[in-house]
Formats: C-alpha cells, structure tokens, sequence
C-alpha cells in the first residue's frame, strides 16, 4: 500500500482496526457463554476490506 494515504481510507482502516477486536471478558461472563465470537473479527491477511 501506498505510503501516502487519502484521508478517507485512513479514517476506513482505522475504524476496521478499532472493530477487529475479541469480545471482552465481562459480555462472555454477562451472556453465560452465549456470545463468545465477534462476526467482524477480520485479519489483515485472509480478509481485505472493500475499496
């Protein structure tokens, strides 16, 4: 990827990373184990994100 980012895709990127995250430790704990994976959950080398 270009070193020099639009403004746009920066701001894209950035809230995908701040999605790919694990569900915390109390929703598991609320939930009693019925939510344990998040769907979003992405990583950099198997899924690429829409232009």
């Amino acid at each position: 990827m270009a070193r020099n980012k639009p403004a746009a895709k920066k701001r894209r990127l950035a809230k995908a990373g701040k999605q790919s995250k694990a569900v915390p430790t109390w929703v598991i704990v609320k939930t009693k184990s019925k939510v344990r994976t998040n769907p979003k959950r992405r990583n950099w080398r198997r899924t690429k994100l829409k232009p």
